[in-house]
């Protein structure tokens, strides 16, 4: 017998889907396998967590009440806090916290109807060990009362701490260390906050040196410093405790946060040139002749045309900002006449009246206004020129023209900088000492550097003395806030370091800042007078100037249209100096 194509593909097919499907059912049947190993030995090590606490309990209620405690501790003892430990070949680490506590039935701390907050010691075991699937917690608790049943007062006082976020809210599970080795025997303890963020520790030995950390997984911290020879004022400093006497004190942390600092290189003027002195700048023309340094009309035996006319090259410049003004130097001899017109970067649309009102007809008298011509429609210009005359013996002639733009900021790589945070953690003989002050970061090769792990504050962006620039306009004005679990970008624009320069920002009362203001800033004697129009930055940079104190002193003024002009006469310049000004 003979078997068809059809009967043979067919045959095939079944083969595939057959193997496919017993592949399927054999990988499900491996899953479950290693599921049900997994399960099994999760069981295994859980029973064996158990077993390890159930021990530690059963050693604990073995103790008298007095021995109850671990090393470190409050109350001390000698039950070790944290130890590794070995069952089954699982590797497990159990970790024992002892506490005095008091019971809500007679009362909470002043309100105890005896006056005893140490009712009873609660024994807390924790047993954590890590399979593939992550780490496991197992938690005992339990409770130890006095043996006659009668409750005693204990030498010492009460430790409570709060810890609490930006926001003043409660953190709950905060780590608590509280460290004290002035005391014998030494206190290094670890413990946590409940859900109203408080950690409180009675029967702590009366004493001075009670070093406190907060901190949390992902969060800040927060604690006490120790006097020394270089922080001899600490702020906040180790805590003491009292006889029978409660020390309360409260911690901030909040989750981190990234800030990135951008230099650049600030926005600058630039100016394009045609100089004439070649013909390169002319990308095409009619009857002009290009010699001696200017453009005129081809003469065509001793007669000049009516009328003649180029095109120039491309005008562009690299990030562009805005354009700026065009500006020319022609001769127009009695019976002629130069009609300037500006193009767009292909040199066949004329840019419209609306952007550019004149241009239509032609511009003859110099410069020519170009900040309202929009660079995302028009990022390059080129420049068109009509030479007439009515008089064949005469022709007019430009000796040059030039457009001026602003461009930038471009970055600025390598520079050293500083960053500093608001909070203080005391001072010493060198001053105030901060709790973040990093004098040594730089902006790198890319003109950029990103800080991690930093807590909510207010930080300065600085310059390293060991630079030669100085920060001449910043949109972030210094110091900076930085909330909470969030990420910032801040860009200085640094300009060459002078012995004495202003920086001046320009608020409105609400706080924002004002653009194209213009800060007028002057004195008689000696003589000086320069006007510079704010930034988008609402900020202008006057360098290079003299010092002034005093009697010498310059004045200010500040003005911005739909705002009350500002003025002063006592602004001291003074090294590199900042003023900032608010118009109503």
């Amino acid at each position: 017998m003979h078997s068809s194509v059809g009967e043979r593909g067919a045959t095939l097919l079944d083969a595939v889907v057959g193997t496919a499907l017993m592949l399927i059912v054999f990988i499900g049947i491996v899953g479950a396998f290693r599921l049900t190993v997994m399960v099994v030995s999760n069981n295994k090590a859980r029973a064996g967590a158990v077993a390890l606490a159930n021990e530690r309990l059963e050693y604990i209620r073995s103790l008298s009440y007095s021995a109850i405690g671990t090393v470190g501790g409050i109350p001390a003892g000698t039950i070790p806090q944290t130890e590794p430990v070995s069952l089954n070949a699982v590797d497990y680490t159990r970790r024992t916290f002892v506490s005095y506590e008091d019971d809500p039935g007679d009362g909470i701390g002043g309100a105890d109807s005896n006056g005893v907050t140490a009712d009873f010691k609660a024994a807390k075991v924790t047993v954590s060990w890590t399979v593939r699937d992550g780490v496991h917690t197992i938690t005992l608790i339990t409770r130890i009362s006095p043996p006659t049943g009668v409750e005693a007062s204990v030498p010492g006082g009460t430790l409570s701490i709060n810890v609490q976020d930006s926001l003043a809210a409660a953190i709950q599970s905060a780590q608590v260390r509280i460290i004290n080795s002035s005391l014998t025997p030494n206190i290094n303890l670890t413990t946590f906050t409940d859900a109203a963020g408080n950690a409180t520790l009675i029967g702590a030995p009366a004493g001075a040196g009670y070093q406190v950390v907060a901190t949390k997984a992902g969060y800040s911290s927060a604690q006490t410093y120790s006097a020394s020879s270089t922080n001899t004022n600490p702020s906040p400093a180790n805590l003491g405790v009292s006889l029978n006497q409660t020390t309360a004190s409260t911690f901030a942390i909040d989750l981190i946060s990234t800030k990135t600092i951008e230099t650049y290189l600030p926005v600058t003027r630039a100016t394009t040139t045609e100089p004439f002195t070649l013909d390169s700048g002319i990308a095409s023309s009619t009857k002009i002749t290009v010699a001696g340094g200017v453009a005129r009309l081809t003469a065509d035996a001793g007669a000049y045309p009516a009328s003649g006319m180029f095109i120039s090259t491309l005008v562009s410049t690299s990030s562009l900002v805005r354009w700026q003004e065009f500006s020319f130097v022609h001769l127009k001899p009695s019976g002629t006449n130069i009609f300037y017109r500006i193009y767009d970067a292909n040199g066949t649309n004329l840019i419209p009246e609306s952007q550019l009102p004149g241009n239509a007809a032609g511009f003859t008298t110099s410069p020519v206004n170009l900040s309202t011509v929009a660079t995302s429609s028009y990022a390059a210009l080129t420049v068109h020129a009509t030479l007439t005359t009515s008089n064949a013996s005469n022709t007019p002639s430009i000796d040059s023209w030039s457009i001026s733009d602003d461009s930038g900021p471009s970055p600025l790589k390598n520079v050293a900088l500083t960053l500093r945070g608001t909070k203080t953690i005391g001072s010493g003989p060198s001053g105030t000492l901060y709790k973040y002050d990093n004098q040594s970061l730089s902006s790198g090769a890319s003109g950029s550097v990103t800080v991690n792990d930093l807590e909510f504050d207010s930080y300065t962006v600085g310059v390293a003395a060991s630079t030669t620039r100085v920060i001449s306009s910043a949109c972030d004005p210094q110091p900076e806030a930085l909330s909470a679990n969030s990420t910032q970008t801040t860009r200085i624009y640094l300009s060459p370091y002078t012995t004495n320069s202003l920086l001046v920002d320009v608020k409105s009362a609400a706080g924002t800042t004002i653009p194209n203001a213009s800060v007028r800033l002057f004195r008689a004697s000696p003589a000086y007078s320069t006007t510079i129009t704010s930034d988008s930055c609402g900020q202008s940079f006057f360098s290079g100037i003299a010092a002034g104190t005093g009697g010498s002193a310059y004045s200010i003024q500040v003005s911005a249209t739909g705002f009350v002009t500002f003025d002063s006469a006592t602004v001291n310049v003074s090294g590199t100096s900042r003023l900032s000004v608010i118009l109503n």
